[in-house]
């Protein structure tokens, strides 16, 4: 192999200019958490709590039944975990179910269920096994199916969309080994040649990507004659001349994932399979995982739900000082967080699947805010589980079935989880993502006036602009029907959550008038204060899940079903809630941020190497990244596919 060529560099600005030329720039329709972010609590849009259609439930329902018995009868969970794969026969078992299609089309083959139905069923078959949940949600979610679906041609989706309902399993490729979250410095190239292009590059953890049969693949068009160039995305067949899995990776979790290292050399791909124009792959990647996010969320709702009843059956028959634990305070809150938090959860998950199935509303916020809380929230509560089984609960399944014991893996729970805080977007990430969409509205009336390459003269035309806005927005922050007793009284009954909407109306406008002063303070640096951004997106987070969980309560109430329960939960979510929300408020102006900044730079300049003498360091010498360099591959290939 030649020797590696340095990884492509580009300036901050170049990264951030990427970036939001692949953001939708438009919003066409209401967004009920864009709304929360300006202060505005609008609850007639999510309230009364949207339904499906009385078709697509009877539908949904009848597969979730199929679904459910071969998830018993066929699914072999600890061999999953034990031998670090999903047998060949469940996938194809998968395969006649109709489990690939389940968002597809029926034209094309598919179920064509909604995105409410196919969560619940990621719900349901990611409690049984959370590999295998991962390998459909990524082949359905993220992989070919999804972008095929908005933004393909007619002719692609006849050609790859029966493929994928059936018998194909499909992966996204983005990730290279020295790009992450910043795509501005993606490596891998697609050179136009007559009516092919030609790929060379190495992707990353590219889960399913070791048994994939399609692959969804962005890479960089260089800028030519007839060519506008950028990043671009293409339908490449995983079996193509020049692919080359080099690697299936292994992880402390999800042991069954099938994920790989993917390597390109000389790949030709038709240009007949590139999604949409040169140049918008990234947008192509950011619009699919608008409702695409959704999926992980419906996971961590499962692991919920599974938390719950291990330690509602656990709690009551493990005794300590003459009474079960459950029954100990300090036991016994864990067990109320858990069960609180996961009817938010579900609450937040249904209520964006279901706006999602009606395209009423713009939920890029909502889907983006139930990824960071879902993967947030259900890694607490699997970590809770663990404290409340004791020593049980970091021992294997295995090992507790061989002593005579009900084989529980909370532990594995806990190691599968932790993944979704960093799959398709890490927390961090997360946060500013979500951070730039809040303050939208702010940027296009401001951003001028606060970008320092801006001329005077632009800055004085947004200037003006701005103070329009601000003499209409700025006052409404000032009351609202949150300081009204009498407010949002349908939801006043045996339990009182009208309490709780009235909060939630008082400090979404207390958000935005944080947010408002932050960026006068901080103007053009407001970037960088990502521990403030975080905390703001925090306080959205649970400010949304609140009034999710109050107007899934009011649902449930007038079906007359489990409603009184419902709005005992929804109560202690809220007041649960209510204590983080306040605490992060506190935090938006009392932290160590600046602090933490200065022992950072100590410690990257060796200030503090004295700190980490007396250890010794059990890993080897090899490089932090692996050499990603173009050329022909080096090592065997190790993909498979499951026919």
């Amino acid at each position: 192999m030649s020797a590696a060529t340095p990884p492509r560099t580009v300036t901050e600005r170049e990264a951030r200019q990427v970036a939001e030329a692949a953001r939708e720039q438009d919003w066409r329709k209401p967004s009920f958490a864009k709304e929360l972010f300006l202060g505005r609590l609008r609850l007639d849009l999510i309230h009364p709590h949207p339904l499906p259609a009385a078709e697509d439930a009877r539908r949904g329902e009848e597969f979730l039944a199929k679904l459910r018995d071969f998830c018993e009868t066929e699914i072999d969970a600890a061999a999953v975990e034990r031998d670090a794969r999903i047998p060949d026969e469940v996938v194809d078992g998968l395969k006649e179910l109709g489990a690939l299609g389940m968002k597809i089309d029926p034209r094309y083959g598919g179920l064509g269920l909604t995105q409410v139905y196919y969560n619940k069923a990621l719900a349901l078959v990611g409690s049984v096994s959370p590999a295998i949940g991962a390998l459909l949600s990524a082949h359905q979610s993220i992989g070919v199916p999804q972008p095929l679906k908005i933004f393909g041609t007619q002719e692609q989706k006849d050609a790859f969309l029966p493929r994928c309902a059936r018998t194909d399993i499909s992966a996204f490729l983005l990730t290279e080994p020295d790009v992450g979250s910043d795509p501005a410095r993606l490596a891998t190239t697609a050179v136009p040649d007559g009516d092919t292009y030609v790929l060379d590059g190495v992707k990353l953890w590219t889960t399913n990507g070791v048994v994939a049969d399609l692959l969804v693949v962005m890479a960089r068009v260089p800028k030519s004659q007839g060519h506008k160039g950028g990043i671009t995305a293409f339908v490449v067949e995983a079996a193509s001349e020049g692919i080359t899995v080099e690697n299936r990776n292994a992880f402390m979790g999800l042991r069954g994932l099938e994920n790989g290292v993917t390597r390109f050399h000389r790949v030709r791909v038709p240009a007949a399979n590139r999604i949409g124009a040169e140049g918008a792959g990234l947008k192509i990647a950011l619009t699919t995982l608008n409702t695409g996010r959704l999926s992980l969320p419906a996971m961590c709702v499962g692991a919920g739900k599974w938390c719950l009843k291990i330690a509602r059956e656990w709690s009551a028959v493990r005794e300590q000082w003459g009474r079960p634990v459950a029954l100990h305070e300090a036991v016994g809150s864990k067990i109320s967080f858990i069960a609180a938090t996961t009817f938010a959860l579900e609450a937040v998950l249904d209520l964006s699947s279901q706006m999602a199935d009606e395209d009423r509303n713009d939920i890029r916020i909502e889907a983006a805010l139930a990824k960071l809380y879902g993967s947030e929230m259900a890694c607490l509560m699997a970590d809770e589980l663990v404290q409340i089984r004791g020593g049980r609960g970091f021992e294997t399944a295995e090992s507790l079935r061989a002593r005579g014991e009900r084989a529980v893996p909370a532990e594995q729970m806990l190691r599968d989880l932790r993944i979704n805080r960093i799959f398709e977007g890490s927390t961090e990430i997360m946060h500013l993502l979500i951070a730039r969409e809040a303050v939208d509205a702010h940027l296009s009336v401001a951003g001028d006036l606060i970008d320092p390459e801006k001329s005077l003269q632009d800055k004085a035309r947004a200037g003006m602009g701005a103070g329009v806005f601000y003499a209409k927005w700025l006052p409404r922050l000032v009351a609202g029907p949150g300081q009204l007793p009498a407010a949002y009284g349908e939801f006043r009954h045996e339990v009182d959550l009208s309490g709780h909407l009235r909060y939630v109306e008082r400090h979404a406008r207390r958000l935005a008038r944080s947010t408002f002063y932050a960026m006068s303070r901080w103007q053009g640096r407001m970037e960088t204060k990502q521990g403030f951004l975080g905390r703001i997106v925090d306080i959205g987070a649970e400010l949304f899940a609140m009034s999710a969980a109050c107007v899934r309560a009011e649902l449930l109430r007038r079906g007359d079903d489990h409603g009184r329960e419902a709005y005992q939960l929804a109560d202690a979510f809220c007041h649960q809630a209510r204590i983080r929300v306040d605490e992060l408020f506190d935090r938006l102006w009392k932290n160590t941020d600046d602090l933490d900044r200065k022992v950072v730079k100590g410690v990257l300049t060796g200030t503090y190497t004295w700190l980490e003498e007396g250890i010794l360091d059990p890993s080897d010498d090899g490089p932090w990244i692996a050499d990603a360099t173009p050329g022909p591959a080096t090592r065997e290939n190790v993909r498979r596919s499951i026919r």
